[in-house]
């Protein structure tokens, strides 16, 4: 299964704890609830097969979330950044004595369940084509090395096929937080440096570099797709959680946050994207939900905030489960458009209760391990 970012795959969110400092906070899991429920959406309507019956029922319906629904990645673009930047720079410059423990602890973090989760797709792939044949099946089981570049989060750099929708956003997860600390150790280096006259010690290096970065990305990088496999084509709206998170702390001054909002308005007036506009009203809610201090408060909900927490789970086990469902309802259920769209809503439910299932007994035990 050929997947690219270009052709409507589209990324889900790769893992992301709110758990930083002091608990969880209410609305980073209510925007990682929704938006991971509208990527399921999205798989179940773009790759089909029954939602091609459900389409003759509500066409419009399946194609909203054929097209838009994927737009729901941005959310966990921001959020993201938003939370790399609190853990790692909280008040401008780099905490971490180790940079590079930091980035193995990230790999692991995400790869682990992540390389369950490939065995699964794997042999839920083959299990689905006993059923049935369709575009959204893998041609052939992997071989040692089309695994073994998954595992190390290089599919997409070297252009294999996918095992999974979805997948080639773990990669860039990594990619963008690699980048990140590498942006925050060089301002880092810089701020600490002897001063000079030609290039004067700053405090504030580091999210000067950032806002560099963040500016390339996004009035450059990403408006060519030929760059959507590499971290810096995303990097734009990663950066508007981050600068979220510094512009609008409790008691900051207005200009830097205008002159994010400047940046924002001029990426969008070069070439207007939804995504980039989508990208930056995500930041400002974070940005200023976190300077009134609701940001910890609401939404009190404990069903959206579990699924919130459970949203890593249901990425990565939402297309094998209904690949899986897909395939028993086109083998064995009647053709008729009511039949194939209550499949639908079943294989809607098993995303869900894999996800759970998938967070309790693998993505958990994982993170609680020690290397």
């Amino acid at each position: 299964m050929t997947v690219s970012v270009s052709e409507g795959a589209v990324p889900v969110a790769a893992p992301v704890s709110a758990a930083v400092g002091h608990g969880r906070m209410p609305l980073i899991d209510a925007l990682k609830a929704v938006a991971s429920q509208m990527i399921v959406l999205h798989h179940l309507a773009f790759y089909g097969p029954m939602t091609d019956w459900t389409q003759l029922l509500a066409p419009g319906t399946v194609e909203w979330f054929s097209r838009h629904a994927r737009m729901a990645v941005q959310v966990f673009l921001v959020v993201s950044g938003f939370l790399a930047v609190r853990a790692l720079a909280p008040l401008g410059h780099l905490q971490a004595v180790n940079p590079g423990a930091l980035l193995r602890k990230r790999y692991i973090s995400i790869a682990l369940p992540y390389v369950v989760a490939l065995l699964v797709a794997v042999g839920a792939n083959e299990l689905a084509s006993q059923w049935m044949t369709h575009s959204s099946l893998s041609t052939a089981p992997p071989d040692l090395w089309q695994f073994v570049a998954h595992a190390l989060l290089l599919h997409g750099l070297l252009e294999m096929e996918s095992l999974s929708a979805g997948v080639w956003y773990v990669a860039i997860d990594f990619q963008l937080y690699a980048l990140l600390l590498a942006v925050l150790w060089l301002g880092q280096r810089w701020a600490a440096g002897p001063p000079r006259p030609t290039l004067p010690r700053q405090p504030w290096a580091a999210p000067g570099l950032v806002v560099t970065v963040a500016a390339a990305s996004l009035l450059l990088f990403n408006r060519d797709s030929g760059w959507d496999e590499w971290g810096v084509y995303f990097f734009g709206a990663y950066a508007l959680g981050g600068l979220a998170w510094w512009t609008c702390q409790p008691h900051a001054r207005g200009w830097p946050l205008a002159g994010v909002v400047g940046l924002v308005g001029l990426a969008l007036v070069v070439d207007f994207r939804e995504r980039v506009a989508l990208a930056a009203a995500v930041a400002l809610l974070l940005g200023v939900s976190h300077a009134r201090g609701w940001l910890y408060r609401w939404p009190r909900n404990p069903g959206v905030a579990y699924l919130g927490r459970i949203s890593y789970g249901v990425f990565l086990m939402n297309f094998p489960v209904a690949l899986v469902v897909n395939a028993w309802f086109t083998r064995f259920a009647p053709a008729d458009p009511w039949v194939q769209t209550a499949g639908v809503g079943v294989a809607w439910l098993a995303c869900g209760l894999a996800g759970a299932a998938f967070h309790h007994w693998v993505e958990a035990p994982l993170r609680r391990w020690r290397f």
